[in-house]
């Protein structure tokens, strides 16, 4: 049977393959285990990815199965991103804080401090880089176009539950292996560092990796149907969202068709709810 790990890292383009001797082989499922050990409460959901004037579909997709996982788990997700993913979320009733692109760290502990999450959880949010910029996987510097998300993480960083979703080598949480991307991958890693990294081909793929392992652990289905992950593509891109590798509204993520995350999303339900599923692992009622 195919391992979560070996389902979201298929098809590697960008050299995640080569980072997961990296990380522990069963990565997504000690972030699941993590998950589920934290108290019920508000989780901070960071996300959006500036491209070419817009948000890319890659990150906004895989937060909203996440946050409709965590959902039945009993948490309450609340998304924070920038005004590039205006209008992604409201529709689907989750509650949404738009950081400002020049907040500083006054503004990003004030958050924390209303908020009091329980857990913060990044799903392909750039972050600052070990040269002290915002950067696409170009190089080019984006920092005009990103609000500081990743300065939540730092100041949650010993004192709050992190978790990182990558696919490249500049979002939060890859600063956890910053040495081995600079030296394998050529790239000028995020600095950002996280309890937990998830890398995967695609950051969605990630994310629906981590729903997937909470799925197995909670004894149900948490994963979002492939029909209603289709209806939120669309209307993201109606909105303006982008395809990462072209740069152009298409129904496509990083490259990759709309059918090709239907397809992930489809094999790790088979793989983590399968029928007669260890009672051992099932949620308490």
């Amino acid at each position: 049977m195919k391992h979560i790990e070996d389902i979201i890292l298929q098809n590697s383009r960008r050299g995640m393959d080569l980072l997961r001797r990296e990380l522990p082989r069963d990565f997504c499922m000690r972030a699941a285990r993590a998950v589920m050990s934290w108290p019920r409460g508000t989780v901070l959901l960071a996300t959006g990815f500036y491209v070419a004037g817009h948000a890319e579909t890659d990150g906004p997709a895989g937060t909203l199965v996440l946050a409709r996982a965590l959902q039945r788990l009993g948490f309450h997700p609340v998304v924070v991103t920038d005004t590039f993913c205006k209008g992604f979320f409201e529709p689907e009733g989750l509650g949404v804080l738009y950081l400002d692109f020049n907040a500083g760290e006054r503004t990003c502990r004030r958050i924390l401090e209303r908020v009091h999450p329980v857990g913060l959880i990044s799903v392909e949010r750039c972050g600052e880089n070990i040269r002290g910029d915002y950067a696409n996987m170009r190089g080019e510097s984006i920092r005009a176009n990103t609000a500081p998300a990743d300065r939540l993480f730092d100041l949650a960083r010993g004192k709050l539950p992190t978790i990182g979703v990558g696919d490249g080598g500049n979002e939060i949480g890859m600063g956890n292996l910053r040495d081995a991307i600079a030296d394998r991958l050529s790239l000028v890693p995020c600095r950002t560092e996280t309890d937990h990294l998830i890398i995967a081909t695609v950051s969605n793929w990630g994310a629906y990796g981590l729903a997937a392992g909470l799925s197995r652990l909670a004894g149900e289905d948490l994963l979002l149907p492939a029909g209603a992950l289709r209806t939120f593509l669309k209307r993201t891109v109606a909105l303006g969202s982008v395809d990462g590798m072209s740069g152009r509204p298409a129904l496509r993520v990083d490259g990759f068709p709309v059918e090709t995350e239907e397809r992930i999303l489809e094999d790790l339900r088979r793989v983590c709810v399968p029928a007669g599923l260890d009672p051992a692992l099932r949620r308490p009622a």
